[in-house]
């Protein structure tokens, strides 16, 4: 029994984009592995391959399965490549899996008959026992967490339980994915030696509207031991990486577990670099100074909005103040790479307000702000209340992340906003004080000075490429 997974592109053309190590496809090929299935793996945005390509490669490696993880920018995508595995060979099993296939299964398995089996919820034991039940040629009805296709019937499966001995679960074989990843922040590659991810805790028990994680894993959040973290350091470290990005849901959550964590890191006399996110509330000075002792070089906090209207209607549970002064205190904490994180274009939101938030970024002191665009798609809190009003056609949607703004008449226009976020992102760049403060802070800092140099480089080799193309 063979077991392929592929982690579908975007996009269906060539373009480069940013990518990380497919945790969740490692884990469940980790998982099979270990259950006696034969697995490969291909992250087609990391390898820039095209359909034909990634239909070559399945060819080539003649599954029994080839599973998808599809979230909502891979909703469309991954049912084109499924459909031309599919006609290459119908004896082929395909199982979509992840976040948007969760939400989605039976409109899945409804539109797209070339699909088999939508597996919901995490799947690394779900898929195990898929693989089990078409090599003995058993029924798939015990199998919880899946929905699939029976004689012309659509069946959904009970829900599986929550797995929350996550520290049973095999360390992730990176090397399977094949190739050497980057970490990249608002366009800058901030890895500065072999980087991979790594995950901690999953889940969050907070309610942000526009998220989807809570439903994803049932609003329980589970934390890995510290011990059992370390193990998979050490052992990521004796294959070469020195940096790692940390993809907990909620990495913070318990400021305890991370100074035990912080704890043994020193303990183990364990020379690397790490990066996180965290929420603006329940940290502390003393934590943030543990965390950059013992490696923590960047920070990402999900700030959100200047206006507490808004922060209250995302029910994300947060002040604009918490927000001010979590970035005060890992600015004294020197860590090296602060990013704070907004959300502009809510239903209602007016231009004050998002000027107010725009305004807000430029003074808290951030190296990197990023603002987005309020967007749902099928899963969180904003999509359920639009489809609840009537204002939402989730029928004709599904498939769809839709922009907030670009979708409804706000007070705000999708165009605006876009206006407003450039011109911010102009001005706070090219301020000469900001760039002033920056270079200081470089200059004391030799991460941020080899993030620097690095990036200079990439610069000058596109641009001596771009000099051989025109002289070509």
């Amino acid at each position: 029994m063979k077991f392929s997974f592929i982690n579908p592109s975007p996009r269906l053309e060539l373009k480069k984009n940013t990518v990380w190590p497919p945790l969740g496809i490692l884990y469940c090929a980790q998982v099979l592995k270990e259950g006696g299935v034969e697995v490969s793996v291909l992250d087609q945005p990391a390898k820039l391959d095209t359909i034909e390509k990634v239909v070559n490669w399945v060819k080539k490696e003649d599954p029994n399965i080839v599973g998808f993880s599809v979230l909502i920018n891979t909703a469309k995508t991954a049912p084109q490549i499924a459909k031309r595995i599919k006609l290459q060979n119908p004896n082929i099993k395909i199982v979509f899996g992840s976040h948007h296939s969760t939400f989605n299964a039976q409109r899945i398995l409804q539109k797209y008959p070339f699909v088999d089996i939508v597996v919901r919820g995490e799947g690394e034991y779900a898929n195990l026992e898929v693989a089990k039940c078409y090599e003995k040629q058993k029924d798939l009805n015990k199998v919880k967490g899946i929905t699939f296709r029976k004689n012309n019937r659509i069946v959904t499966n009970i829900d599986r339980t929550l797995n929350k001995k996550i520290d049973d679960l095999p360390f992730p074989d990176r090397k399977i994915s094949n190739f050497e990843y980057d970490l990249k922040v608002a366009g800058l590659k901030i890895n500065t030696s072999k980087v991979t991810t790594i995950i901690s805790s999953r889940g969050c028990p907070f309610n942000c509207r526009f998220c989807g994680i809570r439903k994803f894993t049932k609003g329980v959040w589970r934390p890995r031991s510290v011990e059992n973290v370390i193990a998979e350091l050490q052992y990521l470290q004796s294959e070469g990486y020195e940096q790692f990005l940390f993809v907990d849901d909620n990495f913070t959550l318990d400021s305890k577990r991370v100074l035990r964590l912080c704890e043994r890191i020193k303990k183990e006399g364990m020379d690397i670099e790490w990066f996180c996110d965290s929420r603006v509330d329940n940290v502390s000075l003393n934590m943030f100074k543990k965390m950059e002792k013992m490696g923590c070089k960047s920070l990402l906090f999900g700030i959100e909005s200047a206006n507490q209207r808004i922060l209250d209607y995302y029910r994300k549970g947060i002040t604009p103040d918490q927000a001010r002064k979590a970035v005060t205190k890992a600015r004294k904490a020197n860590i090296d790479l602060i990013v704070g994180s907004f959300i502009v274009g809510a239903l209602d939101e007016t231009y004050d307000e998002v000027i107010n938030t725009l305004n807000f970024a430029n003074r808290i002191d951030l190296d990197v702000p990023e603002v987005n665009i309020l967007r749902t798609h099928a899963g969180t809190d904003i999509w359920n209340e639009l489809v609840a009003k009537g204002l939402l056609d989730e029928e004709i949607c599904w498939e769809d992340q839709i922009f907030i703004p670009k979708y409804f008449s706000t007070p705000v226009s999708y165009e605006k906003l876009r206006e407003l976020i450039s011109k911010y992102f102009r001005s706070f760049y090219l301020n000469p004080e900001q760039i002033m403060v920056e270079l200081l802070r470089s200059a004391t800092s030799s991460f941020r000075t080899k993030i620097f140099m690095q990036n200079l480089s990439d610069i000058q080799k596109q641009q001596d490429q771009f000099i051989k193309l025109e002289e070509e």
